[in-house]
């Protein structure tokens, strides 16, 4: 069976850089982004697709990744590129693929199939090389669902809310409500199958206070993490997805005493004037597993 989630990843900032430049792949591997992401299809024209190929290749096979999770977003499925893409890339060993414009199951559990292929072919432990789906149209909002239970090999969806827009014939604005139902809808889903929701780019890359806002709504909604599309994101991007130190303390007190009172019998109890349940106990678990992912917290 695929292996599951990579619970050491704390998948807060995925930083895209394009595929077509090693020297830019190998600036982005000092930045603080947990996942770096090299871009094989936006971000590079359709004359360099096949020399970005083998950039990208190469430099997953030479360059020293800091430790950061290392993931290809190669070309949709149905695109000319798609099929060299997968097989090229997949064999030297990508932590994962982004697959984009993803809005059904059938081209998943293609690309599951082809991937278990490579790593029997290289004797690699089935599901080591992990997909995530960038659900970015109204159809693939509608089956997220399935495409979230499509194959074990996912460890995350990514809502891309710049395509959504488009393909429902409306723009991006300041508040979002145009995308908040898509946006809720891939959260539940991921959620469902225990699986990491990351939210969508922040275009302005000049607005740090937008970016703020846009980020702490995302997280508000269940969100692990946010697509980074300049260095100068990755910052507010981490400590938006980061527990706080506040929020830490907080729920270390709170399980200190439930185990206290727990050993006494007490289920429900007060603390600073709230009812302690088990679905607040549970919640403080949770972002203290959190915390240790990001490094806030002793393991």
């Amino acid at each position: 069976m695929p292996a599951p989630m990579n619970s050491k990843t704390p998948r807060r900032s995925l930083l895209f850089t394009p595929g077509d430049s090693r020297r830019k792949i190998e600036k982005v591997t000092d930045l603080a982004a947990d996942v770096v992401v090299l871009d094989l299809e936006d971000a590079v024209a359709v004359s360099a697709k096949n020399e970005a190929r083998q950039i990208v290749c190469q430099a997953l096979q030479s360059i020293d990744f800091n430790g950061k999770e290392r993931l290809v977003r190669i070309n949709a499925p149905g695109t000319t590129f798609f099929y060299d893409d997968l097989q090229a890339v997949s064999a030297v060993r990508p932590d994962g693929l982004v697959i984009p414009k993803v809005s059904n199951t059938a081209d998943l559990v293609r690309i599951d199939d082809s991937l278990a292929a490579v790593e029997r072919e290289h004797d690699w432990p089935e599901g080591s090389i992990r997909l995530m789906p960038l659900v970015e149209t109204a159809a693939g909002i509608l089956n997220v669902r399935e495409i979230a239970g499509a194959t074990g090999r996912l460890d995350a969806l990514i809502f891309g809310g710049e395509d959504f827009v488009n393909d429902i014939g409306t723009v991006r604005t300041g508040p979002g409500w145009e995308i908040f139902y898509a946006r809720s809808a891939l959260v539940v889903a991921a959620a469902a199958f225990n699986l990491q929701a990351i939210d969508t780019i922040f275009a302005d890359t000049r607005d740090g206070d937008g970016l703020r806002k846009d980020a702490e709504i995302a997280r508000g909604l269940g969100y692990k993490g946010k697509i980074a599309i300049h260095p100068g994101q990755i910052a507010t991007i981490n400590e938006i997805f980061s527990p706080t130190a506040g929020e830490i303390a907080a729920a270390a007190r709170l399980l200190k005493l439930a185990a206290q009172l727990q050993d006494a019998g007490t289920g429900v109890f007060m603390l600073e004037g709230k009812m302690v349940d088990a679905p607040l106990i549970k919640s403080a678990e949770q972002l203290l597993d959190r915390a240790r992912l990001c490094g806030l917290w002793p393991a």
